[in-house]
């Protein structure tokens, strides 16, 4: 039996994080051999009472500028075979999450660290960050070929201490839901906020002109709770009022929910086209991105890292960054190909088996025996 303890954020903080960290810790314990303990970042969020499934235990949480919880989250994590690291930077305290680093330099365990953003032109700050984070890593985990050249030609990092494994999917397929006389459907959905472009969407649907049969676009998703702590509503306001000054009332929708996974299935089932219109250059990985593949959805995207990867062999279709007419074109462009949306859909279900949790899991306890002392 194993044992594997995890820092991150982790539920009812509603972050790509927090989701992934809960997605990998059940999988990785799903067949009841193993079990995890999980030290929860706390990035400032209020979150509430840790989530607990079988397997799963919550030991408590990490606050920035903490010198005694630092030294408890390493008790923890030292009372495990191997300690699961997720970093990005804007979850731990001090200048580009340096505060990191304390934990990682007190851990006598075997340690892998996932990371999440590396940034192709960073600041002096989050270059040093980074690569003392790598040097510090037993093993470093990315997500796309990308990132691994990146880390290793840009930030100097050992090739043999990097390893690729993809982001994890829920093995889902999403059934197509055929109605005729429908509008066709873009959908964009996740955790909104500055930074994830669907001003330009939104921008992007202005410039489709008379286009018939013309599509809605649906916005779906809680505003980041970050986001929210520190701005309030703004960003989604001035969504609302862009659509208005637009004159696109009747043809974008912007729905605040968190969506269920059910829900959130029968919406992806409803779409013909997936949007990621982010505004990153260095966004690494991107779950939604990585869900919508899995689902046979054709996806346009900008052309950060993790698309540009996963949108190869005719999966989708890359747009420059805010640049609304692309994304209008690309949009025109897919709604009437119906031979790409027939080859996403034939991809979808060997790539979701791959990329399933339970695989992607078993990988990550691979590497984790491959450190653990015999």
């Amino acid at each position: 039996m194993a044992r594997f303890g995890f820092l991150s954020t982790y539920p009812p903080t509603r972050c790509g994080l927090a989701t992934f960290t809960a997605a990998l810790a059940t999988a990785m314990v799903r067949d009841g051999r193993d079990d995890a303990v999980v030290v929860r970042v706390d990035d400032m969020v209020p979150a509430g009472p840790a989530l607990t499934t079988p397997g799963v235990r919550f030991v408590g949480d990490l606050h920035p500028g903490d010198a005694a919880g630092c030294a408890a989250a390493v008790a923890q994590l030292d009372g495990c075979d191997v300690a699961i690291v997720q970093h990005e930077y804007g979850i731990y305290g001090g200048p580009d999450g340096d505060e990191v680093l304390d934990v990682l330099e007190r851990l006598s365990v075997a340690t892998i660290v996932v990371l999440h953003t590396v940034p192709a032109d960073p600041s002096p700050s989050q270059r040093t960050v980074l690569r003392r984070v790598a040097e510090l890593a037993d093993a470093v985990v990315v997500m796309t070929r990308t990132t691994r050249t990146l880390l290793v030609d840009g930030y100097g990092v050992s090739a043999s201490r990097v390893h690729l494994i993809p982001h994890g999917v829920d093995p889902w397929i999403a059934t197509p839901i055929a109605t005729p006389s429908r509008r066709p459907v873009v959908l964009t959905w996740g955790l909104i906020g500055p930074g994830k472009g669907i001003e330009w969407g939104i921008r992007g649907m202005a410039c489709l002109g008379r286009s018939s049969p013309r599509p809605i676009y649906r916005v779906l998703g809680q505003t980041h709770p970050k986001v929210l702590r520190e701005q309030g509503e703004q960003y989604r306001m001035s969504l609302l009022a862009l659509v208005k000054a637009l004159g696109l009332t009747a043809d974008v929708q912007i729905d605040g929910r968190y969506q269920e996974a059910a829900e959130l299935a029968s919406q992806v089932g409803q779409a013909d086209l997936v949007l990621l219109p982010y505004d990153s250059v260095d966004q690494a990985t991107s779950g939604v991105l990585a869900e919508a593949v899995a689902a046979g959805k054709v996806v346009i995207a900008t052309r950060f890292p993790h698309a540009v990867e996963l949108l190869s062999d005719d999966r989708g279709l890359l747009v420059g960054h805010r640049r609304p007419l692309e994304i209008a074109r690309a949009i025109t462009a897919a709604l009437g190909d119906t031979r790409r949306a027939a080859a996403a859909l034939a991809q979808a279900e060997s790539s979701a088996a791959v990329n399933s949790w339970p695989q992607i899991a078993d990988r990550y306890r691979a590497l984790a025996s491959s450190m653990a002392p015999a």
